[in-house]
C-alpha cells in the first residue's frame, strides 16, 4: 500500500505537496489534532499521529467499503499478465480469521514500532484497536488478541 500512497500522491493535481497539506488538512477536519504528515506513505519519521487520532481515523476509513474490502482480505492474487503475484494481508488476525474485523491497517518504521489499527465487533458493539510500539508482527498479534480477548469478556451495556 505504500507504492499506492506514492503514486496517489505522485498524480495528485500539485503534486506530492499539495496532497501532503489535504491529507493534513483532512485529518485537522476529522478533529485528528495531534496528528501531522510530511509525505503521503507513512514511512517517514516527522509523520506523526496519537493513539486517539488514529482512532478518529480507522473512524472515519471505515465508511469506504472498498477499504474495508482491501483491509481484510486475508490474500489476494495480482494477475500481471505474464506472472501471478500474490498478496497477504500483514495482519495474522485477518488472515488466520476468528475475529469480525472491520477494517485493519498494520505498520512499521523503527520509531514507531509494529502498530496495528483495527475497527472491529466485539459482544456485538463495536470497537476500535490501537496498538503502537510492538517489538515484533508476532508480539503485536498477540498483543491484539489478548485484548480483544479481555474486551470480549466485558459485560454488555445496558
Amino acid at each position: 500500500e505504500n507504492p499506492a500512497a506514492s503514486a496517489l500522491a505522485r498524480t495528485y493535481p500539485g503534486g506530492r505537496s499539495a496532497f501532503v497539506s489535504a491529507m493534513n488538512a483532512k485529518a485537522k477536519s476529522l478533529g485528528m489534532n495531534s496528528t501531522h504528515y510530511m509525505e503521503s506513505t507513512g514511512l517517514h519519521p516527522g509523520n506523526v499521529a496519537s493513539a486517539r487520532d488514529l482512532g478518529i481515523l480507522v473512524n472515519a476509513a471505515s465508511q469506504y467499503g472498498l477499504i474495508r474490502q482491501f483491509s481484510t482480505t486475508a490474500s489476494y492474487d495480482f494477475n500481471l499478465g505474464y506472472r501471478v503475484l500474490k498478496s497477504n494481508n500483514t495482519n495474522a488476525l485477518v488472515r488466520n480469521g476468528g475475529w469480525n474485523i472491520n477494517i485493519s491497517k498494520t505498520g512499521f518504521i523503527n520509531e514507531a514500532g509494529r502498530c496495528v489499527v483495527m475497527h472491529t465487533t466485539l459482544n456485538n458493539r463495536p470497537a476500535v484497536v490501537v496498538l503502537l510500539g510492538a517489538d515484533s508482527s508476532a508480539a503485536r498479534t498477540n498483543d491484539a488478541t489478548r485484548l480483544m480477548n479481555w474486551a470480549s469478556q466485558l459485560p454488555k451495556r445496558i
